[in-house]
């Protein structure tokens, strides 16, 4: 069946071509295909071919050796990337994420076999012609995620794959097939032996699911969750996720979302355990700042002002789960934001050389910082104007107190 290409596969049909005028072959394969066929966006648009890694670099100007020795290349075209891999078989898996060693073959099947999922074992040539040997179209139109041969085998290899498969129960609403779930089960342990780093990295994608429900019930049928860092210490904070349960964009969500499930344990344990970047410590602080502003003050300026507008949305997404009774809206926050006064401790009109100047007998201390955090917490609050003349007579009025 020939089926009409969409604009992502009609900018990379070139590189098919190129390789094909080679006497390659190449495909569009992996999730691009299953999510064209879903109908849904497509993000990166992959492709397998019998050229070998090498070949691919003397065919094109721009190529990115990321994983050449597992016959992976990015190829840079017209400001797109595109990640080229030699068709392959593996070896064994002895580090349960790469294969020891890998065969470059001529032949598309082999390759799709070694693949996790059927619904991800799926190409497509120039044309739109489909290959699927292992009726992953089947599968799609059933809404069910299988394995490709035995699900033991494939989880033992790479136990990343036990919870992609929750991942993709939880973007796609799809049921996990039985004997699949069977074989997560008893390979679920092996989760133990995965660097956290790719953890997070599909936790994270799970959690941004428009069905995460479906992959939070998965990850408790299968037990997986008893696997994880802290929630293996707390397993009941996965029963007490907030129904219903809707998606949160980023780790850092996540992350607070749990702190405030289980404050037990702290925003740094969770960032440490998890070995989570600076950037998402940063998001996760913040957020649990900006919650338990909004429980005791609600919605406030001082609020907005010290949350980044980053993170409003976040924001917003969390309090609806966590305090479904108190909804705000989106506007409501940015309204506040563009009402305010500065936005930074750095537009306040008087600074501290300025108070040194105001009390030049006074010895340098931290009278100087909390004099500062005051003046910034009265001007956001529009208490008093931000003018070097009004600052200066609101502290004639409200000297420091020097310890």
């Amino acid at each position: 069946m020939i089926i009409m290409l969409t604009d992502p596969f009609i900018k990379a049909k070139k590189i098919l071509e190129k390789i094909e005028c080679h006497n390659h072959k190449a495909y569009f394969v992996g999730g691009c295909v299953r999510d064209f066929l879903l109908k849904r966006s497509i993000e990166d648009v992959d492709i397998a071919t019998s050229a070998a890694p090498h070949i691919i670099k003397q065919l094109f100007d721009k190529v990115i050796p990321v994983g050449i020795e597992h016959g992976t290349v990015i190829v840079r075209y017209k400001h797109e990337s595109y990640e080229v891999t030699t068709f392959r078989i593996d070896g064994i898996y002895t580090d349960k994420r790469h294969p020891d060693r890998v065969e470059f073959i001529d032949k598309i099947d082999k390759d799709l076999e070694r693949r996790d999922f059927t619904i991800n074992a799926l190409a497509m040539d120039k044309n739109g012609v489909i290959i699927d040997l292992f009726n992953g179209r089947e599968d799609l139109q059933n809404k069910t995620i299988r394995t490709v041969g035995n699900g033991y085998d494939r989880f033992t290899e790479d136990p990343l794959r036990i919870i992609r498969a929750l991942r993709f129960s939880s973007q796609l609403g799809f049921m996990i097939d039985q004997e699949t779930v069977s074989h997560m089960k008893k390979v679920k342990q092996d989760i133990n032996n995965l660097a956290i780093e790719r953890i997070t990295n599909e936790f994270t994608k799970l959690f941004k699911g428009q069905y995460l429900g479906n992959g939070i019930e998965y990850l408790q049928q299968t037990e997986v969750h008893k696997q994880l860092p802290i929630i293996r210490d707390y397993p009941t904070i996965i029963n007490r996720l907030p129904s219903p349960l809707r998606p949160l964009h980023s780790f850092g969500e996540v992350i607070a979302l749990f702190h405030h499930i289980e404050p037990n344990v702290s925003l740094e344990t969770w960032v440490k355990q998890w070995k989570c970047s600076n950037k998402i410590k940063q998001e996760a602080i913040q957020l649990v700042e900006a919650l338990d502003h909004f429980n005791q003050e609600g919605l406030s300026k001082w609020g907005v002002y010290r949350l980044s507008s980053l993170y409003y949305e976040g924001f917003v997404r969390l309090v609806e789960l966590i305090n479904p009774t108190k909804l705000i809206h989106l506007d409501e926050v940015e309204q506040i934001d563009q009402s305010l006064p500065i936005k930074s401790k750095k537009e306040l009109a008087l600074n501290g050389n300025d108070l040194i100047a105001l009390f030049p007998d006074r010895r340098k201390g931290s009278w100087l910082q909390k004099t500062i955090n005051k003046l910034e917490y009265e001007v956001v609050l529009g208490n008093v104007n931000n003018t070097k003349k009004e600052l200066k007579e609101w502290i004639k009025w409200n000297p420091p107190e020097i310890n």
